[in-house]
């Protein structure tokens, strides 16, 4: 099975890399398309702020092949962010996957929230051996809001998405390949989906 994490310069890249290696899985990074069309799985990764980051997809034309794609996609925190419609950092326009806005967590809390946050009302076979309340490690700024594609929540003074689906599309604010054991679950279920 071919996996491929998209490269368009943002950070996180060899961590996934390696949980991925954990798992006998050897992920390929590339910007190429046709390499990326040709995927069976993909990974969407992201760790920076979101207005370059999309400024780094369209240089690659990225952005307009990433919405059409039929194979399984995992959106990892910024790559997740960037799939929905828009995000209030940089006033960015996204790619439009997941129909609702990104937001920043207000004054009243410290950003970025860095740390393990609970996941629940897990709603996907992406969570298959994972149990609610699960602690998975985080660090952002902006959230998703919770919406109709919402398949896990978590909380941060009010609560968000912390992961989305829609159609071949999967989305997870927190990092699975930091996560531990149940983090290195999920990506063993993004593999089998």
């Amino acid at each position: 099975m071919k996996l491929v994490i998209i490269d368009y310069g943002t950070g996180n890249i060899k961590s996934i890399q390696l949980a991925f290696k954990r798992l006998g899985v050897d992920a390929i990074l590339t910007s190429n398309i046709s390499a990326i069309q040709s995927a069976d799985r993909i990974i969407f990764p992201g760790v920076g702020e979101a207005s370059s980051a999309m400024r780094m997809l369209k240089s690659k034309k990225l952005d307009c092949i990433i919405p059409n794609l039929t194979q399984p996609v995992l959106g990892i925190c910024l790559g997740m962010q960037l799939m929905c419609n828009y995000t209030e950092e940089g006033e960015t326009e996204g790619l439009g996957i997941f129909d609702v806005k990104v937001r920043h967590f207000n004054k009243v809390v410290k950003v970025p929230q860095i740390g393990w946050n609970t996941i629940n009302n897990l709603k996907s076979e992406l969570f298959v051996g994972i149990n609610e309340n699960e602690y998975m490690y985080s660090v952002h700024s902006y959230y998703a809001e919770n919406c109709k594609e919402t398949i896990a929540n978590s909380v941060y003074h009010i609560g968000f998405s912390a992961a989305l689906h829609k159609n071949n599309f999967y989305g997870v604010q927190f990092h699975p390949e930091k996560s531990s054991a149940k983090g290195e679950q999920l990506l063993k279920n993004f593999m089998k989906l």
